[in-house]
């Protein structure tokens, strides 16, 4: 709705909620309601798009070479999942304090300051020499800090930008560069590394895709527009601004200090449960986008449809088909994931943590059938991974709509720095590692060869089904708390 004006408030049966949550509130404030969202509300939305694209291609840059990688360095399955560890952690570790700066400083210095500083780190790691390979293992954990910056804040300028049912959207389309970004880093690292037959031309092409995207953010994302949706934030509630600063014995929302944000967070069990949801969410698609490639190319040398990989440059079919499902797969499960949480919440007001629940059974299952029918079918195995990677991808947007609506507008960049915190930390920062360290000892046990090779990587893998079923089990359990946490953040 776009009245301005004192309005009686609905009753609760008929109000939206979620990202279509912009009621108003009877009171002695003046409420008044935002216009429709300008042009340059979708610009702003599509440079932080645009940004979101270059941050996850950084993000899976490895993955899409990690045979090249393995190979020059000289690396066990263990050191290799190191790589990946070392990224989130510092990725996680970094999130809590950009999410602070995000609530109390200028969005777009910091914004930008973490894409010059990730693009730059990037471009130097393409020219580390196989000596030294733990500089490259500290510069991935430096391209993490600077992502860190992006991931915490960009998705509250985006919920600032848009009220009701275009939050919803908009958000959806944010999050669809996610799945599409990883699936083209793939694709360009594949790519380079066939064009050119040098691994680390990989490293060369997003730092100049991130340099356009700093020179869009500084051209067309003004600063008063940052500073005017923070204070937005500050004053209102659900999509509302109250316009209180004229009116006599109102007073502003008090400042809160992050301790007591964080003991209020921790007593959200909404918020809480959906974030172990999410970090189940992260431990899977964290181990899959690393080793999905490799355990492919295992598969197909013991069923002797590809020859070990013996040259200098190997083979980057698999990770060129990953990328292609991955992009795939990821925008039909965002789009269908908004869709369906946007139809079923007018009949059911827990709609969706339950879609996130029974997302993560299914996906779980087409993981497990994928594992099983690796060693005699790739296709198969192929079909069953993106059918897995669907039905993760369906929770993404859902997830951040969930945090957006039980969680006050002052304390969401923190709530969205805890969450990247915790899921990381307890999620994709292990799972690499683990999956690769299981292989290894499974290896040591049998002695090496490329039978034990494709069955290590095959049993470890087995983690990952069994993680996403607790997952669903979380998102069950955020749903007997969903509608009063939602209630109590409104009030």
């Amino acid at each position: 709705h776009e009245n301005t004006g004192l309005q009686s408030q609905p009753p609760p049966e008929k109000q939206n909620y979620g990202a279509t949550a912009a009621h108003v509130r009877q009171g002695p404030f003046v409420s008044v309601s935002r216009n429709s969202p300008a042009k340059r509300d979708y610009l702003i939305a599509a440079v932080l798009c645009y940004a979101n694209l270059i941050n996850f291609m950084d993000w899976f840059i490895v993955p899409g070479i990690l045979l090249d990688i393995q190979k020059y360095f000289e690396l066990s399955d263990g050191d290799t999942g190191l790589l990946q560890t070392v990224f989130i952690l510092c990725y996680m570790l970094a999130a809590p304090i950009f999410g602070y700066l995000g609530d109390r400083y200028n969005r777009k210095i910091v914004l930008g300051g973490g894409i010059f500083f990730w693009s730059g780190v990037t471009l130097g790691s393409s020219f580390i020499s196989e000596l030294y390979y733990w500089i490259f293992f500290l510069s991935r954990g430096l391209v993490g800090i600077g992502t860190a910056s992006y991931s915490t804040i960009a998705p509250t300028i985006i919920a600032d930008l848009f009220e009701e049912g275009k939050r919803t959207t908009m958000l959806s389309i944010f999050y669809i560069f996610i799945p599409v970004g990883s699936g083209l880093g793939y694709v360009l690292a594949a790519a380079m590394a066939d064009v050119t037959g040098d691994w680390h031309w990989a490293f060369r092409i997003t730092p100049c895709l991130g340099s356009l995207a700093l020179v869009l953010l500084i051209l067309l994302v003004p600063h008063r527009t940052q500073r005017r949706t923070a204070a937005h934030r500050a004053l209102s509630i659900s999509g509302t601004i109250r316009v209180a600063a004229e009116k006599p014995g109102v007073h502003r929302t008090a400042k809160t200090t992050w301790c007591q944000d964080v003991i209020s967070l921790a007593k959200n069990w909404s918020f809480v449960w959906s974030s172990l949801g999410l970090t189940a969410m992260a431990f899977v698609t964290g181990a899959l986008g690393m080793w999905v490639p490799l355990f492919l190319y295992r598969a197909q040398v013991v069923q002797g449809i590809v020859s070990p990989c013996l040259q200098e440059s190997c083979n980057s079919s698999n990770s060129l088909i990953f990328g292609g499902i991955t992009i795939g797969t990821g925008i039909l499960g965002v789009i269908a994931g908004a869709e369906a949480a946007r139809r079923l919440r007018k009949i059911n007001s827990k709609a969706d943590p339950l879609i996130c629940a029974t997302s993560m059974f299914i996906s779980a299952l087409c993981l497990y059938i994928a594992l099983m029918v690796a060693q005699t079918n790739i296709l198969s195995t192929f079909i069953f991974i993106a059918f897995g990677e669907l039905f993760l991808s369906v929770n993404w947007a859902v997830v951040t709509d969930i945090l957006l609506y039980v969680v006050t507008p002052r304390r969401q960049s923190t709530a969205i720095a805890l969450q990247i915190l915790v899921s990381h930390l307890l999620g994709d920062a292990g799972s690499p590692y683990l999956i690769g360290t299981i292989s290894n000892a499974i290896q040591a046990k049998n002695g090496h060869s490329f039978q034990w090779s494709f069955w290590s990587m095959q049993y470890s893998f087995i983690v990952c089904a069994f993680v996403g079923v607790f997952g669903g089990g979380f998102f069950l359990l955020t749903s007997f708390y969903i509608e009063e946490d939602r209630k109590e953040a409104e009030r």
